[in-house]
């Protein structure tokens, strides 16, 4: 790794390969396996992001940080053994450069070039008190082309059954867990919702930019800024789903809730031969 960043080193964190960078405002790290966010942590606050204990290690998906889903969400229609939301979080990334701005750094990865899409895909974050992320994709191919993506980061709370996630009132969103079908959002998110309680696997559509996490336990609030979407994904398996995930420790469920940037559902990204697309998000946290 060549570097023009102090901050930024080759490491492990938890026994993964990772670039750990070290900030007076923050600390962070990124695996090299799927170019994951698997920490950041502002100086005066817990960690953000969650990571499961029992998450399966490279070369298999890891559950927890920030995966990148590209180029596609999900299956997408995809054959039955194209790997879950693509393969950006099940390949090895390459480093590019880190350059230190003020109290942050700033880090460029890339994912190396694959037959199967002509598609090519940077990374770019600024790690510091607020961390900004962006996905970079440009089309290498000589035909248009359609893809989805999302950041499906995995927030860190005190118990999600007492989270609530401001910003999604009045919009509509498919409900996945009831085959796609649509409904309306009434007032903030929460878990425990009257129509289907305990679980929830939804994309809210023609969703805003600002979404704001309150976790009454945790004693913080975590601000999401989007940029480059139209929809939001808000997903926790809930205590019957999470007992069929098998890198999920029992009670794992009530530690994280997923509020991810994306396109996805009917939000489908088309590029023109040579065209780029961004999709990024921007996150704060404060005190309540």
């Amino acid at each position: 790794m060549t570097s023009t960043s102090a901050s930024v080193r080759s490491g492990d964190f938890n026994g993964i390969p990772a670039w750990c960078i070290d900030t007076p405002a923050a600390r962070a790290a990124v695996s090299v396996h799927g170019g994951q966010l698997l920490a950041w942590r502002p100086t005066g606050f817990d960690e953000v992001l969650w990571c499961s204990p029992t998450s399966r290690r490279p070369p298999q998906a890891i559950r927890g940080g920030v995966p990148v889903c590209w180029p596609y969400f999900g299956r997408d229609g995809q054959p039955a053994d194209a790997p879950q939301h693509g393969h950006a979080r099940i390949s090895a990334w390459q480093f590019v450069d880190a350059v230190e701005e003020d109290d942050a750094v700033l880090l460029d990865l890339a994912l190396p070039p694959d037959p199967r899409t002509p598609l090519r895909l940077r990374q770019r974050l600024r790690i510091g008190a607020a961390l900004e992320q962006t996905l970079i994709t440009t089309h290498a191919g000589d035909a248009g082309i359609a893809f989805t993506q999302a950041l499906h980061s995995y927030f860190a709370v005190g118990d999600v059954e007492q989270v609530s996630v401001s910003g999604v009132d009045g919009l509509r969103y498919a409900d996945k867990f009831d085959g796609g079908n649509e409904y309306r959002q009434a007032g903030d998110w929460r878990l425990d919702e009257p129509r289907d309680p305990g679980r929830s696997d939804r994309i809210y559509e023609d969703a805003g930019t600002r979404f704001t996490l309150i976790d009454p336990v945790g004693r913080r609030r975590i601000a999401l800024e989007t940029r480059g979407s139209r929809s939001l994904v808000i997903w926790n398996p809930g205590e019957a789903g999470a007992a069929a995930i098998a890198d999920l420790s029992p009670g794992g469920w009530r530690e994280f809730v997923c509020v991810e940037t994306a396109n996805a559902g009917e939000d489908v990204v088309r590029l023109a031969p040579g065209a780029e697309d961004r999709l990024g998000q921007r996150l704060s946290v404060s005190p309540l």
